[in-house]
């Protein structure tokens, strides 16, 4: 009776202490670095295609741009634009650090660097550095959860970003993180010096091929006075087919 007795007291400790380990392990909280890292994985893939729109709301009106975009992993992209027929067949290749942009109707092409990347993007909210920036955060930032907040009827971590690299646009970022689908929901961008220059805010989110995608957005220079730039994502198709002479200066013509 003693050894049964005995045998079921270890029996319990050991299930409890297996218990204990677990919850343990579930509630143990997540990082800065490892939510910053799950953000990445859900936007990130080797090759992928979208179409979109970008409504430019300006002092005198608004005006939309139709593109479509071919994107290789980090380093490589080509945008071509479709509408209005003003900017149809202007062309942007990205090739690592380098940006070139056709105009069709000089047909020249154009090599974008300097204090030229710096400039806006057809008179939006976005500038060539934005187009050209790394799309995986963990490359650029140290990442820190500051707080929490409910954010579009979302629980958000709210995270602060500090740059790891010298040659950036932004210093320091303020992000809002969906905690379930681990999306950037809200961005704030800072200088060296900590003054707001641009604000990024989603409006919608839509799942494709098993990833929570940003589809309607908002980008504000907060240096300038207007309503911002709205951009549309419509198709995006992930881990897509694309050829490689694509991404060559001889597809911009």
């Amino acid at each position: 009776m003693k050894k049964v007795t005995a045998f079921l007291i270890i029996s319990f400790l050991f299930v409890l202490s297996v218990l204990l380990t677990t919850s343990t392990w579930a509630q143990t909280p997540l990082t800065g670095e490892e939510i910053l890292r799950r953000v990445d994985a859900n936007i990130g893939s080797d090759n992928k295609i979208a179409t979109a729109e970008m409504i430019i709301h300006g002092r005198r009106g608004s005006r939309a741009i139709k593109s479509k975009s071919w994107v290789s992993g980090e380093e490589k992209s080509y945008t071509e634009y479709l509408a209005p027929a003003r900017e149809e067949g202007t062309k942007m290749l990205k090739l690592e650090d380098q940006l070139w942009t056709y105009i069709p109707s000089t047909d020249r092409t154009i090599k974008i660097a300097g204090h030229m990347l710096r400039q806006s993007v057809m008179g939006s909210d976005l500038s060539y550095e934005d187009m050209m920036e790394d799309p995986e955060l963990l490359n650029l930032y140290e990442a820190n959860i500051i707080g929490e907040e409910i954010y579009l009827d979302r629980p958000c971590w709210i995270l602060e970003l500090t740059a790891k690299v010298e040659d950036i646009s932004y210093h320091s970022r303020k992000i809002w993180v969906d905690k379930e689908r681990y999306v950037s929901l809200k961005e704030e961008r800072f200088a060296r010096s900590g003054k707001l220059l641009k604000i990024f805010e989603v409006k919608e989110v839509r799942q494709f091929q098993n990833r929570w995608v940003p589809t309607r957005m908002v980008f504000k220079d907060a240096l300038k006075n207007g309503m911002g730039t709205e951009y549309k994502i419509e198709t995006i198709e992930f881990n897509a087919d694309i050829p490689e002479a694509l991404f060559t200066k001889a597809s911009l013509r």
